[in-house]
């Protein structure tokens, strides 16, 4: 076994590997960048070094600085981790060339499936079946239009390189195929430096379900599979394993299929053999066809491990010290059922817009696994993917398991920033969800009905104006007076509304808490405070906003009635920056007439390209930014001309 080992990842995955090695006695040294100079993986690290700036770029790219840090402390290996370099095959053979273990497949193995089109045709002859579709190197407009006449609408157009749903079109008929077709080509360009595309059958009522493998250069086996359905614009959001309605025959044909790809390319280490399946007419053993192999460990492997019992960096580990893989396939089995939410900073009422913040409160109920990267305190950069945790449960039965779930999303308190953890808990709650009906369109149906928003009580009101003003700790020393009682107000804002909440403090156990046209009575006991007879809830404060832990939490900024008054002179003619970011695009030009819904620049950020569009008609008056541009949160990007102006 190795002593020493190098993580070539950051956050939540690399302490993950950490937990493992440490725990099998292997030593860990973790590389960082300027943003993660004070981050959980680099705390965790027997030792850390500093690899460049904050852009993924400058710091996680470079292969050979990085390669240079194994080297200088003496690690015989280096683990990937996910995304970065883990599918990069020049990485891998310049890992080898110094001496190193790569902690994963082979170059040869990666690259065989790397490009969808040209792993598809190998799984054609590994006898694993495929989606019908055009997967050739001809990439003339006219042909590939051809092509998808001949599969028939509706067809996906997916880029040959990369993944996460970056340079994937759906595409209903034929007129819609070439404006599509560009934009694909246009994305996946930015994303991989890749701009072939294939085009595919769209499956109807799609189900995503994949295989976990794994292999030791001679023999692979399979762990079962996970249903990876609900996602949100191709991004995967809650996983589970095993697969709802899922049938022996097909599990057994499912599994065969995933291991033949795997022994087809000669595969050493944890891969997933990822399936489209056809959920018209439930699940059958000749109703999948395959997608892709991501030649690496998964985000939701922790749901493989805990209803198998399997560590599977552990397998990593032990496989890449020249160790065979440790069982044999009828020694695995399942236990029971597991789940696992990605929580996310973003703000869901925005269209899911990634966020930034620091964290002030981050608490998991107990009996779930938090897999996260960051602590309460830490910052979550616009540098990077916005994820706070990965939270996982497993039980019994999926119906217990599911409940778990609910709990554990519903005990989580986040502070510092807006989460998904509503989203999740809609979810999560879903009646057809919690039927096992699921398949990739779910979200998207009900989408306006698990993004509606909590509702916010006047007891919650009343609980963030207690932290804001500080009056849980209101002594009779102190917080009033004998003769009167003390009157206080706290301007709020949560949502689209504003509104001056005042409270009279009668006593240091009493307080009454006037929100709008409702009267809230605060009493202390001797068990603590209540709201109208109801305990308060835990609250987190920093930054002038309050988190209010209930609903899945519920945020309040505390509103300076100065600032608010100045910011309401604004002429709303400015396009900002949402977020810190890239200015990856400006189709803006000074003089030119847009309307509402134009796209005026595109801001790349947390690993996203986010379209800046008009709010309204208008004629652009400057444009304040240009491609290439580092532009802070709050940046002005484009000005219109005031509608004064227009209108004459």
């Amino acid at each position: 076994m190795f002593e020493t080992i190098l993580i070539a990842n950051r956050g939540e995955i690399a302490c993950r590997v950490m937990e493992t090695a440490r725990g099998m006695g292997v030593a860990c040294v973790a590389v960082y960048s300027d943003a993660d100079a004070g981050a959980k993986h680099v705390a965790m690290a027997d030792r850390a070094v500093h690899i460049g700036g904050s852009a993924p770029a400058e710091s996680y790219l470079r292969g050979d600085v990085i390669i240079q840090a194994a080297l200088d402390t003496g690690c015989q290996a280096i683990h990937p981790g996910y995304g970065f370099l883990s599918e990069n095959p020049d990485f891998v053979e310049a890992v080898e060339k110094a001496g190193l273990v790569f902690i994963g497949p082979s170059a040869d193995a990666i690259r065989a499936m790397g490009l969808k089109d040209a792993a598809k045709a190998l799984m054609v002859e590994a006898g694993v079946p495929v989606v019908p579709g055009y997967h050739g190197s001809d990439q003339s407009d006219d042909l590939l239009a051809a092509e998808a006449g001949k599969i028939g609408y509706p067809v996906l157009i997916k880029a040959v390189a990369g993944g996460g749903g970056k340079g994937m079109r759906l595409v209903e008929d034929a007129g819609g195929f070439q404006a599509a077709l560009q934009s694909a080509r246009s994305e996946a360009k930015t994303a991989f430096g890749n701009a072939d595309v294939l085009v595919e059958k769209f499956v109807s009522q799609p189900r995503h379900i994949e295989v976990q493998v794994f292999g030791d250069g001679t023999r692979a086996l399979h762990l079962f599979e996970r249903d990876c359905s609900l996602q949100r614009r191709h991004q995967k959001v809650i996983e589970e394993a095993p697969a709802p309605g899922m049938t022996e025959a097909m599990r057994q044909a499912m599994g065969e299929a995933a291991v033949r790809a795997a022994q087809a390319i000669g595969y050493k280490g944890a891969g997933t053999v990822e399936f489209i399946v056809d959920g018209s007419d439930g699940l059958r053993a000749d109703g999948f066809f395959f997608m892709e192999m991501n030649t690496r460990l998964q985000v939701e492997h922790p749901v493989t491990e805990a209803i198998t019992g399997v560590d599977l960096v552990e397998w990593q580990l032990r496989v890449a010290a020249g160790e065979a893989l440790p069982c044999a396939q009828e020694d695995l089995s399942i236990d029971g059922h597991a789940f696992e939410a990605r929580l996310y900073a973003e703000d869901v009422s925005a269209g899911f817009l990634p966020a930034t913040g620091t964290l002030s409160h981050l608490e998991f109920t107990p009996q779930t696994r938090a897999d996260s990267g960051v602590r309460a305190g830490d910052t979550i950069s616009p540098f990077y993917d916005p994820m706070i945790a990965k939270v996982t449960v497993h039980g019994p039965t999926r119906d217990a398991a599911l409940a778990r779930l609910r709990a554990a999303l519903a005990g989580c308190q986040v502070g510092g920033t807006v989460t998904n953890l509503a989203f999740l808990g809609a979810l999560a709650g879903h009646a057809g969800f919690g039927r096992g009906e699921v398949d990739t369109g779910l979200i998207a149906r009900d989408i306006d009905a698990l993004t509606m928003v909590p509702e916010t009580q006047a007891r919650h009101v009343a609980r963030a104006g207690m932290a804001a003003l500080g009056l849980e700790a209101v002594s009779a020393e102190g917080g009033f007076t004998l003769w009167a009682p003390l009157l206080r107000q706290v301007t709020l804002g949560w949502g689209d509304q504003v509104q001056v909440v005042k409270v009279a403090v009668e006593g240091p156990d009493l307080q009454v808490w006037h929100v709008a046209d409702t009267q809230v009575e605060a009493r202390r006991g001797a068990a603590g405070w209540t709201l109208d007879g109801v305990p308060v809830p835990d609250v987190s404060v920093a930054g002038g906003q309050v988190t209010v832990f209930d609903g899945y939490g519920m945020v309040f900024d505390v509103v300076d009635p100065l600032d608010r008054a100045g910011g309401a002179a604004g002429d709303g003619n400015l396009i900002e920056a949402p977020m810190p970011g890239l200015v990856r695009a400006v189709d803006a030009q000074v003089g030119q007439a847009v309307v509402k819904g134009d796209r005026l620049a595109v801001l790349e950020a947390m690993k996203m390209e986010h379209s800046l569009l008009a709010a309204r008609d208008g004629v652009v008056a400057e444009v304040l930014a240009t491609e290439g541009d580092q532009v802070e949160a709050g940046a002005a990007l484009v000005r219109l001309e005031p509608q004064e102006e227009v209108a004459a």
